[in-house]
């Protein structure tokens, strides 16, 4: 055999025509006016040899700037992680590789069994009851966790802090535009919500309030106050949350919140250019039969053996459509597993010192700018990210650091106006002291 992949021959053509009764390829799309029908060539490259196809594309991915090549302080929602190399020898395995939804629980008790383990994972860390089987990334859950909240309260107005995550928030506003909703965005002030801005508001249609934590600048927001303000009136409190940070920050179950949401990628996932990621979604016992998606459960069989299976079921594909809660068709299971197995390896301890880590090598980058003059625009206590004042722009300032070596940091400009000349910096456990100071040194020399 010299081709890995078979094409269609000529011969093969001519048997499946024969099978459908059609005489020839013309005839298929005999249904189609023929004054509709596309005539010519499409206006596309020629086809390339397999060689040449491999080089031009390998030319297309060269242009890229990997974190293999150059140290990053860029996150944003996006991170560079320890990831165990344990995590690659499962998650290549081809039971797992190739898996689909685990219909059949007779032969995907593998599959389960690692997505039981990821519900219960993140249940723990958030603080809440439970948690669903993963979802498409963290934005889509937080618009998933908008739209539960306004099924639930019967409310159409959602208040969600402008701390949150810019793409989140879109992808909010497009969901809330087929469902009727009303999104307000709501200030910040010295880095976090204003409380003041929530209480003003804040009226008897609220369906939820939802703030990120730490939010989209790295700082902690005081969730016990917003809190307060949102079950005031029976609305629901959504918190958005790197699942790392949970390692050490007080939950946000803790904080009375009703649904949790994020995205697993700091556990496990490369950053792979921004996905595809693994968003997860916990809330509490009372909302359990609203969650969208699927949840997986813990049962025994007839011989008393320990098993698991799909549960609850909210999509469109399982129940009639009028009653879905949902159209997330995805659990994104390899991503789940890949969280999963980085979790488990790290176990409890291992992922409060990898937390600690990002707490205290961000502190000490703080420390070492500001030693070579760089503003640390400190308002609030932060975790892993923080923001820096430049004089130049931050698109000029990030040129001249890949020059120098350094993928920099975000430029809020670009999000809020603003913040022109703002750049969001990360550092998390995988940053060396020596890469610390040399940044700090080559952002100080060029301000």
């Amino acid at each position: 055999m010299t081709n890995r992949y078979l094409p269609m021959t000529e011969q093969d053509q001519k048997e499946m025509l024969e099978v459908i009764g059609a005489s020839s390829i013309e005839e298929l799309f005999s249904d189609i006016p023929e004054g509709i029908r596309f005539k010519g060539e499409l206006d596309i490259p020629k086809a390339l040899k397999e060689p040449e196809l491999v080089r031009y594309f390998q030319g297309l991915a060269s242009k890229n700037t990997s974190l293999k090549q150059k140290p990053s302080f860029l996150g944003a929602g996006v991170y560079e992680h320890y990831i165990p190399s344990i995590v690659d020898h499962v998650i290549s395995r081809s039971e797992f590789y190739t898996a689909y939804t685990p219909y059949q629980p007779e032969i995907s008790q593998g599959e389960l069994q690692a997505i039981f383990e990821f519900q219960t994972m993140i249940s723990e860390l958030t603080g809440m009851d439970l948690a669903n089987s993963s979802m498409y990334d963290g934005p889509t859950a937080l618009a998933e966790a908008a739209m539960m909240s306004a099924g639930q309260t019967k409310k159409k107005t959602i208040l969600v802090s402008k701390a949150v995550h810019p793409e989140a928030r879109e992808v909010l506003k497009t969901n809330a535009y087929g469902q009727r909703l009303n999104v307000i965005e709501l200030d910040v002030v010295n880095g976090v919500t204003d409380v003041d801005g929530l209480k003003q508001a804040y009226n008897e249609d609220t369906a939820c309030v939802i703030v990120q934590y730490p939010n989209f600048f790295g700082n902690l927001e005081p969730l016990d106050k917003i809190e307060e303000i949102t079950h005031s009136d029976k609305s629901m409190f959504v918190v958005s949350s790197n699942p790392l940070s949970l390692g050490l920050l007080k939950s946000p179950g803790d904080y009375g919140a009703d649904i949790v949401i994020g995205d697993a990628q700091p556990f496990g996932i490369a950053p792979q250019y921004g996905g595809p990621h693994c968003g997860y979604f916990a809330t509490t016992k009372k909302l359990m039969r609203k969650v969208p998606g699927r949840l997986v459960g813990q049962t025994t069989d007839e011989n008393g053996q320990r098993g698991f299976v799909l549960t609850l079921q909210a999509r469109e594909q399982h129940i009639r459509r009028e009653k879905a809660t949902s159209n997330i068709c995805s659990n994104q299971a390899l991503n789940a597993l890949a969280a999963s197995v980085a979790m488990t390896s790290l176990g409890k301890a291992g992922m409060k010192e990898v937390a600690y880590q990002n707490l205290q090598k961000a502190a000490y980058a703080k420390k070492q700018l500001k030693e070579n003059g760089i503003e640390v625009l400190e308002r609030a206590p932060s975790f892993n990210e923080f923001v820096i004042k430049l004089p130049k722009t931050v698109e000029e300032v990030n040129k001249v650091l890949l020059e120098k070596g350094f993928i920099g940091g975000y430029d809020l400009g670009i999000e809020y106006p603003e913040r022109k000349g703002q750049m969001l910096i990360a550092v998390t456990e995988v940053r060396t002291k020596e890469e610390i100071d040399q940044f700090a040194k080559e952002l100080g020399a060029l301000v």
